[in-house]
């Protein structure tokens, strides 16, 4: 460890496409970030942003408006936290073209994902959803246009008609719609230099992506989140991009969301991992060509995906990677810098359970709420519905059915059934709470329909049940009286 970074910028992805924080939020978060060693935010709006005009239609129901944008940004000055936006613009473009409106302009018509190149159309699309956002960021260094994961591209009826042309292929393609919105941005705002992800990149030949001209116009993130990430094929990829004279490389590493689709806790150590190796790749790449590394918040794995971990959630695990970047790898001194900051009085790299407290950072309260419900709440309703055996020799689902139970049975399957419904209404009330003062309500309830709702409506279910099944019969009716002749 040589106890300094590699890395001049450590930018702090959020990722707005699902559980956007409450700006409120953001002004008790981006202090601590800076705390922890962040100097940069990649904010990728999404449908989070306040589109106007024709593309009003792309905004959320909650989407934050011009002004709270404005406080975002203040917010970040306050903090010393230069703010990079990020607007979609050819793959991961699901919100939208999953609007009626823009569904002409798909790769492939069934399939939201992928923007069709070949539209004119297109071009003006997303052309106007740059602009829009570099209204609100002027100034702006960089704008980090996507790019990545670009699904499908080629099997459109479009694509296929001009890759039967002599010379054609994807690469080709995708490189022409990469260099048209890089040209784009540089042309309306010549101060900002575009990023793209490189996974679209990083297979083509040397010679096609010099000829492309691309590597004058913009910088490629290269990104890897995995905890075994091959240094020296980082290296040689930084190489490769070098020679094909792009002057300026970035890395992403991922502090959170990218472990699991539904992920609800964050494995620190695979994280910690991830970035420790791409320290490593850093120091044995080409000397001065990382500007520096983005680390990636995912909140979903793409527009339709459900929630994976929470911000709040990620936070020590945010704060364990960017010490590790400063400092140029993990030691004592970080782990007391981090507890330091978060207010966590032993910190548990292998498995953040939040064994004496959750600490005393922005959503330290989440953080150990949602650690409370996703290693307990499903394993104590299992264990009562398909290991008591009480509930299993003398309630289970035939007797549920048909409303049967000994009454000796229902005192000693009751009492368990009402206290674990007491301990977890009241648990699931205090969370609710908590989520509500961070989040907006549609995704308090999507957390909360995914991952309480079906074991608490099980517990609910089987004392409904029993409640039932325990009543006494209903007394027979009196016959009645006929009356007249």
């Amino acid at each position: 460890m040589s106890g300094s970074s590699p890395f001049g910028m450590r930018v702090v992805h959020l990722d707005l496409k699902g559980a956007p924080p409450k700006v409120s939020y953001l002004s008790e978060i981006f202090p601590l970030f800076h705390a922890l060693g962040a100097n940069a935010l990649l904010i990728e709006y999404e449908d989070m942003f306040p589109y106007e005009g024709h593309l009003k239609l792309l905004r959320a129901k909650h989407a934050y408006s011009p002004s709270e944008i404005r406080e975002i940004l203040y917010l970040a000055r306050q903090s010393e936290l230069e703010v990079i936006p990020l607007v979609q613009t050819f793959g991961h473009m699901e919100f939208v073209l999953k609007h009626n409106t823009f569904a002409h302009l798909r790769e492939v018509a069934l399939f939201p994902n992928t923007l069709n190149p070949h539209e004119a159309e297109s071009l003006v699309l997303v052309g106007s959803m740059v602009d829009q956002v570099m209204e609100l960021h002027r100034g702006a260094r960089w704008l980090h246009i996507g790019c990545d994961e670009v699904y499908y591209l080629g099997e459109g009826e479009a694509s296929r008609q001009w890759l039967q042309q002599e010379h054609n292929s994807k690469a080709k393609l995708c490189l022409s719609h990469v260099r048209a919105v890089a040209s784009h941005v540089l042309a309306r705002h010549p101060a900002t230099t575009p990023l793209v992800w490189d996974d679209m990149l990083r297979d083509m030949p040397e010679d096609l992506l010099e000829e492309s001209g691309l590597p004058h116009l913009v910088e490629p993130v290269l990104w890897d989140y995995g905890a075994d990430l091959d240094v020296h094929g980082k290296v040689l990829l930084m190489e490769k991009f070098q020679k094909c004279g792009f002057p300026r490389l970035w890395a992403a590493s991922a502090f959170k969301g990218a472990t699991g689709a539904h992920q609800a806790l964050t494995p620190v150590e695979h994280h910690l991992q991830n970035h420790l190796q791409w320290l490593r790749a850093a120091r044995a790449g080409p000397a001065g060509v990382l500007q520096g590394i983005v680390l990636t918040g995912w909140q979903r794995y793409d527009h339709f995906a459900v929630l994976c971990e929470l911000l709040p959630v990620g936070i020590p695990s945010l704060a364990v990677c960017l010490q590790s970047l400063l400092q140029g790898g993990f030691s004592e001194e970080v782990k007391d810098r981090v507890e330091c900051c978060l207010g966590v009085a032993s910190l548990d790299i292998a498995n953040f359970t939040c064994r004496e407290g959750a600490g005393s950072f922005p959503g330290s309260d989440i953080l150990a709420l949602v650690t409370q419900v996703s290693l307990h709440l499903r394993s104590s309703v299992e264990a009562l519905l398909d290991g008591n055996r009480y509930v299993t020799g003398w309630f289970s689902p035939y007797h549920r059915r048909r409303k049967v139970v000994h009454p000796v049975m229902v005192q000693h399957i009751q009492p368990e059934v009402l206290s674990l419904l007491a301990r977890w209404g009241a648990l699931v009330q205090e969370l609710e709470a908590a989520l509500k003062r961070i989040f907006y309500p549609d995704a308090v309830e999507e957390w909360l329909e995914e991952n309480v709702h079906p074991s608490l409506q099980r517990l609910q279910g089987l004392a409904q049940d029993l409640s039932e099944a325990a009543a006494p019969p209903a007394p027979p009716a009196s016959p009645t009286t006929r009356q007249g002749p």
